[in-house]
């Protein structure tokens, strides 16, 4: 393993990154990791790391300067994602999510929003190919199909083969595809630069930045960056970014816990190639007697799906501009930053002792939480591996990547 500067770096070394969007990371840190997390996914460490490769040094700021200097816009390649969030229930995502288990002949409008919600567990393998902001192609490949969200020089299609259902909608020329996630195939599901640049978003005074070795990923060698909070109470345990050591490209991003075990998010390719896909990676006609499914049916609700599909967006709002209104409240900063939110009504929630839901019901919704009492009286706390809630008895909830105790301490702070 090269000797590499693991000596702690500040938001400010880190600031050529997200520019403007420091200030709205540094009270939901979580969150932003968090969202692209249960929007589109990690990755098992199926990666074959062939070695540690002996690299020049470099300091933990000059790493975040090359991935911020990176201006890579072609390249082609398969990276894998998988997730482990630890939700009560395997795949209740999908379950609840209109579309979220069909796929295949007839499987709804082919819209990205429903088909991206399989990538919230378990693991899966997916081909990416961008050519510069006006070109990128991402697939899922299944056992026997293969999903695809094309976005070509304005036009975006998604569409699995074998099925009889196409989607279609207009991207604004010269617009970066993040900008439209549930559009454009960048924005819809994150390669390795997307979860790392979520990642530096975030950096402030709370967190130590440094480099922790090399590795060889993907056949391409690379410097480790390791990204972990200094505060307690945060689920997150660390970030760790395998970046390209040549180009500055993310190649692997892994989101380990706090409590240990496998990784909650890990993504990295498992095969690259910096040089410009062919233009026909790009071409696609919808096959004949196809039904085509236009965006704006689903965005006016004059399709079956529209309401659902509006009430479904494809990653977690920005808080920043919630911050002071009413009803809404940040505790905290940093890693340990909790929102609370006061639900109107002050109801929390519906139980059998009022009638609202039946015995049964009760049983169900007992299972999915834990009891927790305090100065703010009682409520219910709801747990995976990142983020916790509690929802109060009467209608508070309090919201971020920190452990349930700390939840718990906001509410009795919040009683005061």
């Amino acid at each position: 393993m090269a000797p590499n500067d693991s000596a702690e770096t500040t938001g400010e070394a880190t600031s050529t990154v997200g520019g403007g969007r420091r200030k709205a990371s540094r009270y939901i840190v979580p969150v932003a990791v968090a969202g692209v997390a249960a929007a589109t996914i990690g990755l098992v460490p199926a990666l074959a790391n062939t070695g540690d490769p002996d690299l020049p040094k470099i300091s933990a700021q000059e790493l975040v300067e090359k991935i911020a200097a990176s201006d890579e816009e072609q390249l082609s390649g398969t990276f894998k994602i998988s997730t482990d969030l630890g939700l009560p229930l395997d795949g209740l995502a999908g379950a609840l999510v209109p579309g979220g288990e069909r796929g295949g002949k007839g499987g709804g409008t082919a819209a990205p929003q429903d088909k991206l919600m399989e990538l919230t567990s378990g693991t899966h393998t997916l081909r990416v190919a961008a050519d510069g902001p006006e070109r990128q192609k991402l697939s899922i490949l299944g056992s026997s199909s293969e999903y695809s969200v094309i976005h070509d020089q304005g036009e975006v299609w998604a569409y699995e083969n074998g099925s009889d259902e196409v989607y279609h909608a207009e991207a604004p020329e010269g617009r970066d595809a993040g900008e439209h996630a549930e559009k454009a195939p960048k924005g819809a599901a994150a390669t390795p630069k997307d979860f790392a640049e979520q990642a530096l978003a975030t950096v402030g005074d709370t967190t130590s930045v440094t480099v922790d070795g090399t590795a060889q990923v993907a056949g391409r060698d690379a410097y480790q960056l390791l990204i972990k909070p200094k505060q307690s109470g945060s689920t997150v345990g660390s970030i760790r970014i395998a970046v390209d050591a040549e180009n500055g490209v993310p190649l692997k991003f892994t989101l380990s816990a706090a409590s240990g075990g496998k990784a909650v998010v890990d993504a990295g390719f498992t095969k690259v190639d910096f040089s410009r896909p062919a233009a026909s990676t790009f071409a696609f006609t919808p096959p004949a007697g196809a039904k085509v499914t236009e965006a704006d049916e689903l965005e006016t609700g004059k399709d079956e799906h529209g309401a659902a599909q509006k009430a479904l967006p494809g990653q977690l709002a920005e808080l920043e501009g919630l911050a002071g209104e009413e009803g809404f409240n940040v505790i905290g900063e940093g890693w340990t930053s909790i929102a609370e939110i006061k639900a109107p009504g002050g109801k929390g929630l519906p139980s059998a002792e009022s009638g609202e839901v039946p015995a049964e019901a009760q049983g169900f919704l007992d299972a999915l939480g834990d009891k927790v009492t305090g100065k703010f009286g009682s409520g219910t706390v709801f747990t995976t591996r990142l983020v916790n809630a509690l929802l109060t008895d009467d209608g508070s909830v309090y919201v971020g990547a920190v452990t349930k105790d700390a939840l718990v301490r906001a509410a009795d702070a919040a009683a005061r």
